[in-house]
């Protein structure tokens, strides 16, 4: 006897748009099979999968919320900010292809580290792993692994990449008030993505001053007590609650598909902050 998949949503979301594993037209009908009547495409720094995925999601019947994610800096840390229900994909993708030549431009810089180091890798090593995807560390880790200088992307980042390895190189510095600036400006909300340990009160206060609209509650990497600590700030602040699992096409483990089941009333929430935006500019 099979038991019913009760209706859940995940509003956070990765494709081969960005650094996920499955093309955004294939994301769909794996959503359909796990439940889900909704989930939010936010791949980092494009929107460039939307179209395919939201073509792909209508005859099963599945909803694809616009969405992205950026990295900005509040508080001297870095922040990830996700955009969710965009709704002027121009505007957002005419600054992302801004902040993509800034993406390119690290990846150059981490090359020419990692040749200073003595490996042999190239831009177009970078490039052939990224395959058309916006370019982040994720792709020279992909790069260094073809090439044989490490075992895994997990590797390649612990021995290369990460913060204060002899790669590491920071991202060009964009104010978290300016992220969320640029997803209002596209029709959406911004919500600070799984916030962890650093979503403490002064922290979520200095983004709600900027504009923040909600936090990620749900999240793999939250606890139970996250979970509720990050409501409660949510509650406190007059944030929406969203949620997701940061889905990159992993098939087992903690970040599969749906795996956080939120619940659809929450698109509810945020679809209500929306509207009362859209009101109190209409004043």
């Amino acid at each position: 006897m099979s038991v019913a998949i009760a209706p859940h949503i995940d509003l956070q979301v990765h494709s081969t748009a960005s650094d996920g594993a499955v093309a955004p037209g294939e994301i769909p009908a794996l959503a359909a099979s796990v439940g889900l009547v909704a989930f939010a495409l936010t791949d980092h720094d494009t929107v460039d999968g939307i179209a395919a995925a939201t073509a792909a999601a209508a005859p099963l019947g599945v909803e694809v919320i616009p969405g992205v994610e950026l990295s900005a800096i509040s508080g001297g840390v870095e922040v990830h900010l996700l955009g969710l229900h965009l709704a002027l994909l121009d505007t957002m993708s005419t600054r992302l292809r801004e902040l993509r030549g800034d993406r390119e431009a690290r990846a150059r810089a981490i090359v020419r580290a990692l040749q200073g180091a003595g490996l042999a890798i190239t831009d177009d090593d970078v490039l052939r792993a990224a395959n058309g995807a916006a370019i982040g560390r994720p792709h020279v880790a992909a790069a260094l692994v073809a090439r044989g200088h490490v075992r895994d992307r997990r590797e390649a980042f612990d021995r290369w990449l990460g913060a204060g390895r002899p790669a590491y190189i920071a991202k060009p510095e964009f104010r978290a008030a300016d992220a969320i600036a640029l997803i209002h400006a596209a029709g959406g909300l911004a919500v600070w993505a799984h916030p962890g340990p650093l979503g403490r009160s002064e922290a979520v206060q200095a983004l709600a001053a900027v504009g923040l609209d909600g936090i990620e509650v749900r999240h793999p990497s939250h606890n139970v007590e996250d979970q509720r600590r990050l409501q409660a700030l949510a509650d406190h602040f007059g944030l929406v609650p969203s949620g997701g699992s940061d889905w990159h096409g992993e098939m087992t483990g903690r970040r599969t598909l749906g795996v956080m089941q939120v619940p659809p009333a929450w698109l509810d929430l945020q679809r209500a902050r929306l509207a009362a935006r859209t009101a109190a500019q209409a004043r």
